[in-house]
């Protein structure tokens, strides 16, 4: 299913009463005004790395549609550099300099991002890995992963200012040299990450010592590489914009080889066992010193303990903390393995306290913003359900990303709603031979998931019994009500309609959409028991024709 390219049409303006009636609306609206402490700007940040990358014109215009406020895209360091798979770094390459690179590496990133500020779309460009091998270790022992074998940090603070470079809004790539104002410039990134899930072994290694598995390896190989990309984009004219670092895996994943630990040299270490190795903390939150710290890379003495702050700006100054707090198969207020080291939606209070706790052992109050950057349910079909991976069906998984995104925007400390890919993968590759992280809208045939309509028109009630002539809360969000509100000046209604048994849906509330992100928190009182739903309509594609309604899933309400 692809939705349509074409620009609709701007229909006639709201008439006067139309307008008035808007306002009477929004003045009732204001005595269910949404919590004190729900996030009402968060972003809504997608992505889907093989479609935005090989059809960026296509995939972006679904994501307009859909109300998509961000992309998140993926520059893999090894896409982008010359003799990737070499151990010899190209002789003569100047790696800071982004006319060194080939073009044509290049060319796949420069049309995402500029078809994306086309279509008022932002970018969260996050420099990843893995590394040519040239800039990594030797050592590593398997081929299958040495392009994230202890990668060299001077060699990616040079990529990374590359790239900085190259997106500061004054880079030529005709003149392939800075060309402020030319209007051929490529457009400017403000936003950036840097890179991603180091608390994971296919993504940093090794986790642990190769020589003892127990010493925390990945966070000190991590704390290098953040500050020298920090570096790059300070000395590239991006200290104002926003840089997230972590986009940590919300949980340990043991290896075969040693399934006692949380780590191994592949494995993956639980979130805040590697936050507190990244901060050169212990279990108790006290500075490591002597030989525990010396393991770690961390200041061995007290007086390095003090200038730890000072050493490395980015744990402190960064703009917010990335985390991908996938609930697996479980519902997204429930973590089952209840660990106190985890990160996932349901304990991201133990993120975010442990992240406060940090800060303040070295003298600071900064509380990190959380950027959930990656988050969706795989389903069955396509997988099949095994005991160990009791995968949930398109209409569960539809139901918990409404509930997910209910308790992000309940959460002040959360700013950013995420989808993790908008199409299944191929089963027909080979890594994908049991479907894939299938968590896609789209199957790979293109048809629509129960998560599409969920994702377009969330809506979620916390309650869902009620004694009649009681009210019962209903959320829900408009997603591309905003973009289309800013294109045609058009005040946004969205209707709460029901239906009891077999009848017609009725429309039993309509809520102006006032929001900048297209949410809305009211209450109802329905008349009966039956099914919920939200309807909101695209504008006309043609002038006098009719708008194109779309519904959301449908939620069952009890009265009693």
């Amino acid at each position: 299913m692809r939705l349509s390219r074409q620009r609709r049409a701007v229909p006639p303006r709201a008439s006067r009463w139309l307008a008035l009636s808007v306002v009477l609306i929004s003045l009732l609206c204001a005595l269910h005004a949404a919590p004190a402490s729900a996030s009402q700007t968060q972003e809504s940040l997608f992505q889907d790395g093989a479609h935005l990358l090989t059809d960026p014109a296509g995939t972006l215009a679904t994501f307009k549609q859909l109300g998509v406020d961000r992309v998140r895209l993926l520059m893999r360091w090894l896409a982008v550099a010359p003799n990737a798979n070499s151990r010899r770094r190209p002789a003569g390459f100047k790696a800071a300099d982004p006319a060194s690179y080939p073009s044509r590496n290049w060319r796949t990133w420069d049309a995402v991002i500029e078809q994306a500020k086309l279509d008022g779309i932002g970018v969260d460009l996050d420099v990843a890995g893995g590394a040519p091998i040239w800039a990594t270790a030797p050592g590593a022992p398997t081929d299958m992963l040495h392009h994230n074998w202890e990668p060299n940090p001077g060699q990616f603070e040079a990529f990374v200012h590359a790239v900085g470079e190259r997106y500061s809004g004054n880079y030529n790539p005709r003149k392939r040299a800075l060309d402020p104002g030319n209007p051929t410039d490529l457009p400017a990134v403000t936003f950036w990450s840097i890179w991603n899930e180091p608390d994971y072994g296919p993504s940093l290694a090794p986790q642990g010592a190769p020589g003892n598995l127990t010493i925390e390896r990945s966070p000190w190989q991590y704390r290098n590489l953040l500050d020298a990309g920090w570096s790059a984009l300070h000395q590239t004219g991006h200290s104002a914009d926003t840089i997230l670092f972590g986009e940590l895996a919300p949980r340990g994943y043991p290896t075969a080889q040693h399934p006692r630990l949380s780590f191994g040299i592949f494995g993956g270490m639980k979130p805040l066992v590697f936050l507190r190795a990244l901060y050169c903390v212990d279990s108790s939150y006290r500075p490591l010193h002597g030989t525990a710290a010396a393991l770690r890379g961390c200041p061995t003495t007290v007086a390095g303990s003090r200038s730890f702050r000072a050493r490395n700006p980015a744990l402190f100054d960064a703009s917010g903390f990335a985390d991908h707090p996938y609930s697996r198969w479980y519902p997204p207020n429930v973590e089952a393995q209840n660990d106190p080291d985890y990160s996932s939606l349901a304990v991201i209070g133990q993120l975010t306290r442990a992240l406060d706790r940090l800060n303040r052992v070295y003298g600071s109050n900064t509380k990190f913003p959380i950027w959930s950057t990656e988050y969706g349910y795989i389903t069955s079909p396509p997988h099949h359900v095994t005991a160990r991976f009791p995968y949930i069906s398109p209409s569960t998984a539809a139901y918990y990303l409404n509930w997910a995104e209910y308790i992000s925007w309940r959460n002040p400390r959360i700013l950013s709603t995420a989808q993790f890919l908008l199409y299944d993968p191929l089963p027909a590759l080979p890594s994908n031979m049991f479907g894939g992280f299938a968590s896609g809208l789209f199957t790979f045939r293109g048809a629509a998931k129960p998560t599409f309509a969920a994702y377009r028109l969330p809506l979620y009630l916390p309650v869902t019994t009620v004694r009649r002539g009681d009210s019962l809360e209903v959320w829900g969000d408009a997603r591309p009500a905003p973009v289309i509100s800013s294109e045609t000046g058009d005040p946004q209604l969205v209707s709460i309609q029901q239906r009891s048994g077999h009848g017609a849906f009725k429309t039993i509330e309509t809520v102006p959409i006032l929001n900048v992100r297209g949410y809305f928190d009211t209450r109802v009182v329905f008349p009966s028991s039956g099914m919920v739903r939200l309807e909101w309509a695209y504008p006309p594609l043609v002038a006098f024709a009719k708008p194109t309604p779309i519904y959301s899933r449908l939620v069952y309400v009890t009265v009693h």
